[in-house]
């Protein structure tokens, strides 16, 4: 799915940007953005690059294969006409 990584470097980029007077906040902050985005990410049907180019190349494969039905049965009614 998405890198962990991603969310740890959006959620310490948040907190980084409060006044260090705050560090118990920032902490705070911190795990609930990480918290609310992986929540909100997880509600999305996300794939991952690989299993999107797996599909796509089983797609080509199934048009290629339509391609040559679709000739070979307007061959075939032309043979039967």
């Amino acid at each position: 799915m998405i890198d962990p990584k991603l969310f740890d470097d959006f959620s310490k980029r948040m907190a980084d940007s409060m006044p260090r007077g705050f560090q118990t906040l920032q902490e705070d902050m911190q795990r609930n953005a990480r918290a609310t985005l992986e929540a909100t990410l997880g509600k999305l049907n996300l794939v991952t690059r690989e299993e999107f180019e797996v599909q796509q190349a089983v797609l080509a494969r199934t048009r290629e294969k339509l391609k040559a039905l679709e000739a070979r049965v307007a061959a075939l009614e032309v043979k039967d006409k």
